[in-house]
């Protein structure tokens, strides 16, 4: 299925073609400040409407995950990384997406806090 979602500004838009059976809630630093409800794709899957200029990033740690966000709205609809054997990744930030049912959503608790 294709999903269309944005910040809430619309200057950050974009698709996602997959399906959408789970969401992962991660309790690391940066994901509990966002509150953001995690889908995650292959990064094939995700299409920008915008341009990529239209994004700014953030990275810490160790750097491996860019956490893209709106520079006007503030938003963060999405992330980008890899997975160990190179595979590229993105993380949808679920809260972000048009006409999903939040609650119908099996939650998966992750701890990234241990990491």
């Amino acid at each position: 299925m294709m999903y269309k979602g944005s910040c809430h500004c619309g200057k950050v838009a974009f698709e996602v073609d997959g399906e959408l059976s789970e969401v992962v809630d991660c309790n690391c630093s940066i994901c509990t400040r966002k509150g953001a409800l995690l889908w995650f794709v292959p990064r094939q899957q995700l299409r920008l409407l915008t341009p990529e200029e239209a994004l700014k990033t953030y990275t810490f740690g160790k750097g491996v995950i860019q956490h893209r966000f709106c520079p006007e709205c503030g938003i963060h609809p999405l992330g980008e990384g890899a997975m160990p054997d190179g595979t590229r990744l993105a993380a949808i930030n679920v809260r972000c997406l048009e006409g999903v049912d939040l609650p119908a959503l099996p939650v998966k608790h992750y701890d990234g806090r241990s990491l």
